[in-house]
């Protein structure tokens, strides 16, 4: 059984001498990774030798991560198609009007005219869609505005938006080109962004802000208490402005 470990042994420091790793030495000896180390520790490899194993570690490492990647890739689209699963479309018209006004909330103007401003053409087509179902509001009868970059075809990036959401070209106004500066950045909006208003909207919006709020009153007990016992954060004097 001693000549047999031995003969073993022996064979594992000629595969290594000849620049195996240990897992391919582990193919032809099978025995405890353990056992190699005691057996191998002694032996010194050869610069082309370790420069081939450091190679296929990296190599190894970056499969692992990759494989790691694309397994967690596959558990979210699992958990996504389980969770579109839950939702029932058409949304009721309840669901599509309170998706709409917690977008709204989300992204829309926070004064008195009704106007959002997005660079998702997703949200936008819901929005322009929303309004025409909830308030029957076509696109012809909104304005809207871009904010792109100077290296941007305005007329292409006006025809998308025309496009998506049926507002007219002519009904664009003056498009806001950011200025190129030190800060500038290469991986700029593909469509840059566009804001959608809705002309005579006050009273909408109002409205709007109404259904959130009575969604919203279920909780507006508890946001007083809170709020009156941190009311002191309210009394700290705002920073003068020296420049």
């Amino acid at each position: 059984m001693k000549k047999y470990g031995d003969e073993l042994k022996s064979k594992a420091i000629r595969l290594r001498k000849k620049g195996l790793s240990y897992n391919e030495i582990k193919k032809q000896i099978p025995v405890a990774k353990s056992t190699l180390s005691l057996w191998l520790k002694g032996v010194s490899l050869k610069l082309e030798h370790r420069q081939r194993l450091y190679t296929k570690q990296i190599k190894s490492l970056s499969l692992g991560a990759q494989s790691q990647k694309a397994r967690r890739s596959r558990e979210v689209d699992k958990i996504i198609k389980s969770a579109e699963e839950e939702i029932k479309i058409p949304l009721s018209p309840t669901a599509l009007r309170l998706f709409g006004a917690a977008l709204y909330w989300a992204e829309g103007s926070k004064g008195k005219r009704f106007e959002i401003t997005n660079s998702d053409p997703y949200l936008i087509l819901f929005m322009a869609k929303w309004l025409k179902r909830v308030f029957g509001i076509d696109g012809i009868n909104l304005k809207a505005r871009l904010n792109i970059y100077p290296q941007q075809n305005e007329r292409e990036i006006k025809r998308f938006w025309s496009a998506l959401t049926g507002i007219p070209a002519a009904s664009f106004g003056k498009s806001y080109i950011k200025p190129l500066s030190k800060n500038y950045k290469k991986n700029n909006l593909y469509y840059g962004t566009i804001r959608i208003e809705v002309p005579r909207g006050t009273d909408m919006n109002y409205r709007v802000f109404g259904w959130i709020k009575a969604v919203m009153s279920e909780f507006k007990p508890k946001l007083d208490i809170t709020q009156k016992k941190w009311q002191h954060l309210l009394n700290n004097p705002r920073p003068l402005n020296l420049e």
